[in-house]
């Protein structure tokens, strides 16, 4: 289906992580603007830089939030199509809820209220996996039950609950996608509330060995983020008008697997350095969290392309051209 030709899209969070992907997604379709709504907390004007090079792709001129109603609503104004991603990342959430609830139930209750106020004609929005907590059967279908006990995935099961109130008392068209771990280019690389897989490049980078929490059993689904970004497109261009989706790979990777792997393809020589888990972590933690593909892909077509070693090479040599890698 092609339902993007000559459309106007909102992109949310488009200067951010996945965001800035979607972005490059998008104007790989034949549509008529992409606009970029963003308050650049995380998000990073250079993650655009190729993009702005098209006359089609603009930044809405006012640094956005989605808790600014009234500059939410001027941004929406004559879209077809809103793709939202802003939200608070999962740290944040553990140490800051009350700013949580503001950005990510109240803020994605005032994107909801625009769309329907502004007769967009789909919202994709954002989820997560963290909405099952740890997984009681593998791989987790949509159906699996809600096993989360952290902030984060809180607010996302609130949205999925307002996503639900939304489309059934004003028939707005919504598809929420459950990322599972998604990892790649633009992901914060440095931050203390960065992701696994640049904490581990970071350690072997820095001549130091890489320290794996536990026994490294812990097992998750790793999808690079182009091809995160391209499901939003493949929900966009669907018939489905609502529903919620995993967006994963259904490969199973435990942590060691991964850890090796990267100190193979970094043709490092460290060895690992186990440590047991804090009271905090292992109360926190996730032991296994693998998603079906199956309804992704037979709904709204959605097919991920890159292994995790095709994606991690892809990382590494992002790292190195950008000069995060400073082992060169």
């Amino acid at each position: 289906m092609n339902n993007l030709k000559n459309s106007k899209i909102l992109v949310i969070g488009g200067a951010g992580f996945i965001g800035s992907f979607v972005v490059s997604e998008l104007l790989k379709e034949d549509v008529a603007e992409v606009v970029v709504y963003d308050n650049f907390a995380r998000g990073k004007k250079e993650y655009l830089t190729e993009q702005l090079k098209d006359p089609r792709c603009t930044i809405f001129p006012i640094g956005g939030d989605i808790r600014d109603i009234d500059i939410l609503d001027a941004a929406m104004k004559g879209k077809d199509f809103v793709i939202s991603l802003a939200a608070m990342w999962l740290l944040h959430c553990k140490d800051y809820p009350r700013t949580a609830f503001e950005v990510n139930i109240a803020g994605t209750f005032n994107v909801f209220e625009a769309c329907v106020k502004n007769n967009i004609k789909k919202l994709i929005w954002s989820s997560s996996a963290s909405v099952y907590g740890d997984a009681v059967e593998l791989p987790m279908t949509e159906n699996h039950p809600f096993n989360n006990k952290n902030f984060y995935g809180a607010t996302k099961i609130a949205g999925e609950a307002m996503a639900t109130a939304f489309n059934d008392r004003y028939g707005l068209k919504v598809i929420g996608l459950r990322y599972m771990n998604v990892y790649g280019p633009h992901q914060d690389q440095t931050a203390a509330y960065t992701g696994v897989v640049p904490i581990m490049l970071n350690k072997i980078e820095a001549n130091e060995p890489p320290v794996i929490n536990g026994d490294g059993s812990q097992a998750y689904d790793f999808i690079y983020v182009e091809d995160a970004a391209r499901c939003n497109v493949d929900a966009l261009n669907s018939e489905i008008g609502f529903g919620m989706y995993n967006v994963g790979t259904e490969v199973q990777t435990s942590i060691k697997d991964l850890c090796n792997m990267i100190l193979e393809l970094k043709k490092s020589n460290l060895k690992v350095t186990f440590k047991p888990y804090t009271a905090d972590d292992a109360r926190a933690l996730v032991q296994n969290r693998i998603g079906s593909k199956v309804k992704a892909e037979k709904e709204i077509g959605f097919k991920f392309k890159y292994s995790l070693e095709e994606g991690l090479k892809r990382l590494i040599e992002w790292r190195i051209v950008t000069g995060v890698d400073k082992s060169k």
